[in-house]
């Protein structure tokens, strides 16, 4: 065939199909908007309920979750990760249900279900193949799925598309499409909310990724930014949590080299902080279901792929270890003082993953509380933020909100709004002059005397 004659019947065939591609995906945005069409969110955790209610104030939505008590709550403008306030709810056209039959009626789906690891640290994507077999059921011609779960790069196009096509029988980019829009939730932040966060959106087809773009952009005012492949999207988001990751776990084998020299870390990190291009991370306790768990996505990615990382291990084992860490230095300083006899008490103030919200999954403080027991301490622990019976039930662990007597030591775990304002007159109502307070976070140096005083 003639070179030139093949190249303008190229051209005439791109000229015929972009239109009817725009067509297709301006159609669908249109009847989204006038909510002839609607969303389904699958997953109504600290996720993909704000996405939900914010996406409800533009397009008819459907919130899908298969906790039926959270689903009763939600109706009644409950959250019960209490984020969103109960005046978020008002106004919005949003139809929570626990009834998977609903989600027939959606054209663009959403899935927000967690990504966690399992005993061996590694990808358990139990939830995200449940929640996509389901939607796969109720899958139609020209739907568009969304993933937001964190997974590794490749899990949405080698997981997640063969499901939805071997169970509705529909082919993948021909009769349906998919995106990937990582989610950037930050529990507990009431600044950087949902609008708030640059939206990174993906799609497995141009068209695709226009519609994304444009229903994202539609209630994200602070805009959205198209990544070019599902894979990009999918190790951006690794990458923002395996960042901090390391830069806590530097700090966290810094301290430890610091206690050894006796040297104060938040001290040193105030002086190193003066100079303009030093970025301020400090060490902790590294938990909850993004940080401590994302990284081995990636790492468990790699090994498939026979590349070792062995950065990204060391920085986990080093974070991994900082309870064992706080639970020594505790113990050396508690038994080279006074404290001969035994049990020794603690009062542990805080037992969620992190400060101002009541998420207790993969929480190190409570890692912390167990640890010490098993030592033989005896552990109050005191939290106002989170369900004291889920406390009991993953842990083991009794929360005594109104603790009495004198404890040998006070751990400052998890900094909530309630306890920053705390004095060292209120902490000795739960001990005395002798009493020894580790405070994990660290800037409260200027509040004890420091013979009690203890921090990374």
């Amino acid at each position: 065939m003639n070179l030139t004659k093949l190249k303008t019947e190229v051209l005439e065939q791109e000229t015929i199909q972009y239109p009817k591609l725009a067509y297709k995906k301006e159609k669908l945005f249109k009847q989204l908007l006038n909510k002839t069409e609607s969303i389904a969110v699958v997953g109504l955790g600290y996720v993909g309920l704000p996405l939900a209610v914010h996406m409800a104030g533009k397009f008819k939505v459907m919130g899908f979750d298969v906790n039926e008590k959270k689903v009763m709550q939600l109706i009644q403008h409950k959250d019960p990760c209490e984020e969103l306030p109960e005046e978020e709810f008002k106004g919005k056209d949003i139809n929570f249900t626990s009834n998977e039959e609903i989600l027939r009626e959606a054209k663009f789906y959403i899935v927000a279900v967690p990504t966690p690891i399992d005993d061996l640290k590694k990808p358990n994507l139990g939830p995200i193949k449940s929640a996509t077999a389901t939607i796969a059921k109720y899958l139609k011609k020209g739907d568009c799925v969304v993933f937001e779960s964190t997974v590794y790069p490749g899990c949405t196009e080698e997981v997640c598309v063969p499901i939805l096509e071997r169970i509705s029988r529909l082919k993948f980019n021909e009769d349906f499409t998919v995106g990937y829009s990582p989610e950037r939730i930050n529990p507990g932040d009431k600044e950087h909310t949902f609008t708030k966060i640059t939206k990174i959106v993906s799609g497995s087809t141009k068209e695709s990724l226009e519609l994304i773009a444009d229903v994202y952009s539609s209630v994200v005012t602070a805009g959205v930014h198209k990544a070019p492949s599902l894979k990009v999207a999918e190790a951006a988001k690794i990458v923002e949590n395996i960042q901090r990751d390391v830069n806590i776990g530097l700090m966290n084998e810094l301290s430890q080299i610091f206690s050894v020299l006796d040297i104060n870390t938040k001290e040193v990190l105030k002086a190193a902080g003066t100079k303009w291009n030093f970025h301020n991370y400090f060490p902790g306790l590294v938990g909850g279901h993004c940080i401590g768990v994302d990284p081995y996505y990636l790492i468990n990615k790699a090994k498939q792929n026979r590349f070792t990382p062995k950065l990204l291990e060391q920085v986990r084992e080093v974070n991994e270890g900082m309870v064992d860490h706080i639970v020594s230095q505790l113990e050396r300083r508690l038994f080279e003082r006074i404290f001969k006899r035994k049990p020794v008490s603690v009062l542990v103030k805080g037992v969620a993953f992190k400060e101002n919200v009541n998420d207790i999954r993969n929480s190190k403080a409570a890692e912390l509380c167990v640890q010490l027991m098993n030592k033989g301490f005896k552990v109050v622990v005191q939290d106002y933020m989170v369900d004291f019976r889920e406390v009991k039930r993953h842990y083991g662990i009794e929360v005594n909100n109104t603790p009495s007597g004198e404890f040998d030591a006070i751990v400052l775990a998890v900094d909530h709004e309630d306890y920053k304002h705390l004095s060292y007159y209120d902490h000795l109502k739960n001990g005395n002059r002798e009493t020894v307070v580790f405070d994990v976070k660290g800037d409260k140096k200027h509040k004890f005397p420091e013979k009690i005083y203890m921090s990374l």
